[in-house]
């Protein structure tokens, strides 16, 4: 088989280059067309000599996932199904910032990435497990989400000025990812860290490790392991049970890894990194809301130094899960505010098009559907 070419990095493909007596600035001039241009052909890459372009070919994979849909939520959240070459389907989510005052644009676009075909961790609260885990992304796979919403965009720009693309790269649209979609990221390790540092690099991606959020339902040996590693990829923990006995009833991770071992990795990654960690927590009604729930978080997140991000339940069909009141979420962050925790409470994005956290599932299509418009 090809090796796919987004899934090699400057080095690997200088090496392939300099084998084949190409010049060194031949790797840069590839780099562009894949990374800035996000080409989809070889042919597309125009300063490259035809011979070069040929053997490229014959060596790599330039394998993009065909967008199945599309669907954009009132908020402007956007969700994308993506048919993988092997006939898998996953889901992206671009979610904006808040607008500005007086209705400027948001500044800021963050992309929600997945790194399995299902998930295997059977969160009970989750779509994204109710059918399974088929199996990992590649570097590849995970890097092309990427590249795909901006091409995406830079289409979307090029009909609004009814004119063809231009030929300069695009203004980006990605600022920032959260490694927040469908599987556990960190059970998927070596690919996501090779695929992250291909997005951070600045001959790839470019986007800052700062900006770049892995999410995790608590693999403790995998955040240790990651805590070691040189990048300052942010890290936040899907707690969602601030006991062990909720946390178990919720999440079955908890059972192998309880929150005794979790909290020692996570001090772990904070004495290394320096940095603060996050805990996701899922409010549900009559599970984990109550004022008792929330002095048990905030005796967790205190003494790590880490900030709560509240998110409100939202609605998978199939599950019996129901969202507390507007009044419960608020009396549950002010518990925590006066416990001297940092914390937000989310306000949900891209429920309507069940984009929203713990939304996106496994899916399957038949045979003959098409791509999307």
């Amino acid at each position: 088989m090809k090796s796919a070419v987004h899934a090699l990095t400057r080095d690997e493909l200088q090496q392939h280059l300099a084998a084949w007596g190409e010049p060194a600035f031949r790797t840069d001039q590839l780099l562009a067309w894949l990374y800035q241009h996000h080409v989809t052909s070889w042919d597309a890459m125009t300063n490259l000599p035809r011979a070069l372009r040929a053997r490229l070919a014959e060596t790599f994979d330039l394998r993009v996932p065909a967008r199945v849909t599309t669907r954009g939520a009132a908020d402007a959240t956007t969700k994308f199904l993506w048919r993988l070459a092997d006939g898998a389907l996953i889901e992206s989510v671009l979610i904006p910032a808040n607008p500005a005052l007086y209705g400027e644009p948001s500044d800021r676009h963050t992309l929600c990435v997945s790194t399995q075909v299902g998930c295997a961790y059977g969160c009970r609260f989750c779509a994204s497990g109710l059918d399974g885990w088929k199996r990992n992304l590649t570097p590849d796979e995970i890097v092309n989400q990427v590249l795909a919403v901006e091409r995406w965009h830079a289409a979307r720009a090029a009909r609004a000025a009814t004119e063809p693309s231009p030929s300069p790269a695009p203004e980006r649209l990605i600022t920032n990812l959260v490694i927040m979609g469908m599987g556990e990221p960190l059970a998927n390790y070596d690919h996501l860290l090779k695929a992250l540092r291909l997005l951070n690099a600045p001959w790839g991606g470019g986007i800052g490790a700062r900006k770049i959020t892995i999410s995790t339902s608590g693999l403790a040996p995998q955040v240790r392991r990651l805590a070691d590693e040189p990048e300052q990829f942010r890290l936040a923990i899907s707690l969602h049970g601030a006991t062990d006995p909720v946390r178990s009833r919720l999440m079955p991770v908890n059972r192998r890894y309880p929150l005794r071992e979790l909290l020692a990795a996570c001090e772990y990654y904070r004495t290394r990194k320096g940095r603060m960690l996050t805990f996701e927590y899922i409010l549900i009604a009559g599970v984990n809301d109550s004022l008792a729930d929330a002095r048990a978080l905030a005796r967790l997140a205190r003494p790590l130094g880490a900030k709560v991000n509240l998110i409100p339940y939202n609605r998978v069909e199939g599950l019996p899960w129901e969202r507390p009141a507007e009044a419960v979420c608020e009396t549950f962050l002010a518990e925590l505010e006066r416990d001297g925790v940092k914390a937000t409470l989310r306000r949900e994005k891209g429920g309507d098009i069940e984009a929203a956290c713990g939304q996106l599932r496994l899916q399957t299509l038949s045979t003959d559907a098409g791509p999307a418009p």
